[in-house]
């Protein structure tokens, strides 16, 4: 089985129909990822296996869980799960928002490699922008619960689903939720070949 092949069927277990197209430019992606990061040290994952189980089998595991058309991703990063999600949903529009300059430079720089139209990177710091309430923002590795909840509150209107990726349900965290939000659901997620726990809390504003 190719590797293209191999992350078709594996993303197919994380409920997530990928094209043999589409898995090519994932893997253009990281063959990116890992020449800009000879460079400017983007990742701290940079085994091809792993590289492929931690960011796009990861990224892709929340797909089941976007709602609407307008999707934030908090915190991208080096554009994960921002870019492997956009590929995987090319009927939705993704904004990827991160404070560091040369994390969004190669987003935008990935994005246009891609050809994803349905892309926005975007230089910020999640808690500046204001009035741009999205219908899903995810976060991955972001922040613990309640800081999360404060920061990406700009982004949220009362519809809006957020999905923290965590790796165990972090119960103090989940304990301490500011006033005003509540947990919609948590669901485990089990990643083809990656050992790790990883679960996604899905939360929004309380009516």
């Amino acid at each position: 089985m190719s590797p293209v092949e191999r992350l078709v069927e594996d993303a197919a277990t994380l409920g997530v129909v990928l094209s043999a197209d589409a898995a090519g430019r994932l893997f253009r992606l990281l063959e990116e990822l890992e020449r800009w990061n000879r460079r400017f040290n983007l990742t701290a994952i940079t085994e091809p296996e792993a590289m492929v189980t931690q960011h796009l089998l990861d990224s892709l595991s929340v797909s089941p869980d976007l709602a609407g058309t307008r999707i934030a991703d908090a915190g991208t990063g080096a554009g994960f799960p921002g870019l492997p999600l956009a590929v995987a949903n090319p009927q939705r529009q993704f904004t990827l928002i991160d404070s560091t300059s040369k994390k969004v430079r190669f987003v935008a720089h990935a994005a246009q490699l891609m050809q994803l139209a349905n892309v926005t990177a975007l230089a910020a710091r999640v808690e500046s922008l204001k009035d741009a309430a999205f219908d899903t923002v995810v976060a991955r590795a972001f922040a613990p619960l309640p800081r999360l909840l404060e920061q990406v509150g700009p982004l949220c209107g009362p519809a809006t689903r957020v999905l923290a990726m965590k790796g165990r349900p972090p119960e103090e965290e989940l304990a301490a939720l500011p006033p005003g939000w509540q947990v919609v659901t948590t669901r485990d997620i089990h990643i083809p070949r990656l050992s790790a726990q990883r679960c996604v809390i899905v939360l929004r504003r309380a009516p």
